[in-house]
């Protein structure tokens, strides 16, 4: 039985997305519908609810529906059908902007195209973003989330050089880089922050901008390790940001289920080359454990650290020092 965390993080997957993994031609948010004899596109999907609906026919619903109803599957078959899909790469997947149109030319441009433009097989463009980051701002979203809910440390929001937009349906979206060790932009990830009205209902959580790359997090924090230095590996950018704030190193790995090779080695060449101890305080669930435990067969002393009963995951924990 899949948790829920996890059957949302399906759900989350771009709706248009997976309708051409199907095999569906997506044309301006259409394509003919695969459940009745259509010669004219009447299948619609709505990418800011990130849910398809046939006008014809009357079928609708999300990412797994479409895959039940297309693949003649079971919800858990569904399930396991999409996730792989967590771990192509988001230009693989075509992530498409959140409802916004595209401009003349079929190319999003400015904050908007943070969201993605669908254009299959694009390398991440870092020249087009990296001056979003060049002088961060908070707003009055963001700041709320990040200082009075995460109570995180300035200091550290500053060194992740998290800023934020609103698009322009009103929707806040923290803006969260992705650098490489030798500090070059190598992807972003969009979350999508609580909005006052509370009108947020069928917005993905998360958005990434066409060939994003989600790898190991923070690497800029490596070059600053010294020998006999301790590490902190994290599940997730939250997280990472709450070890950071309680005054440790720390680096993330993206999720339990985009644990990738290129962060495996990364790991193995830090630990042959400094003498450093490894720390974690995987999530309270199957899948922390599991990663957990996938960490220790590259890196064998790395220390398990036990989360209390009433903590999830590290984020909880820090703000339970907090109270």
């Amino acid at each position: 039985m899949m948790e829920k965390y996890e059957l949302q993080k399906l759900r989350d997957l771009p709706i248009e997305g997976v309708a051409e993994r199907l095999g569906l031609q997506v044309s301006r948010h259409k394509a003919l519908c695969p459940f009745h004899d259509d010669r004219h596109p009447s299948l619609s999907f709505n990418t800011r609810r990130n849910t398809f609906r046939c006008f014809v026919c009357g079928a609708s619903g999300g990412t797994i529906d479409l895959v039940m109803k297309y693949l003649n599957k079971g919800f858990l078959e569904a399930c396991q059908w999409l996730d792989p899909l967590q771990t192509a790469t988001w230009g693989e997947l075509k992530t498409h902007d959140a409802g916004e149109n595209s401009s003349p030319r079929g190319k999003a441009t400015g904050r908007r195209a943070l969201l993605g433009n669908g254009r299959e097989g694009v390398p991440f463009d870092a020249s087009r973003y990296e001056r979003f980051f060049e002088h961060p701002f908070l707003n009055e979203e963001a700041r709320r989330f990040l200082f009075e809910e995460r109570k995180l440390d300035e200091r550290v929001v500053r060194w992740c050089r998290l800023t934020s937009w609103r698009d322009k349906k009103g929707v806040s979206w923290l803006q969260i880089p992705y650098y490489n060790r030798e500090g070059k932009l190598v992807g972003i990830q969009n979350r999508r922050l609580k909005s006052p009205s509370g009108d947020l209902e069928g917005l993905p959580r998360f958005r990434f901008p066409t060939g994003s790359q989600c790898v190991l997090y923070n690497q800029p924090v490596l070059n600053l390790l010294k020998p006999g230095d301790e590490l902190y590996i994290t599940e997730g950018c939250s997280d990472c940001w709450a070890m950071l704030s309680a005054g440790h190193k720390a680096v993330a790995i993206p999720s339990a289920t985009l644990f990738k090779q290129h962060d495996i080695e990364q790991l193995s060449i830090i630990n042959s080359q400094l003498s450093i101890e490894f720390h974690m305080y995987p999530d309270r669930d199957e899948p922390g454990e599991r990663l957990f435990l996938q960490l220790q067969q590259v890196l064998p002393s790395l220390i398990h650290h036990q989360l209390p009963p009433d903590c999830k995951d590290f984020s909880d924990y820090y703000l339970s020092t907090k109270v």
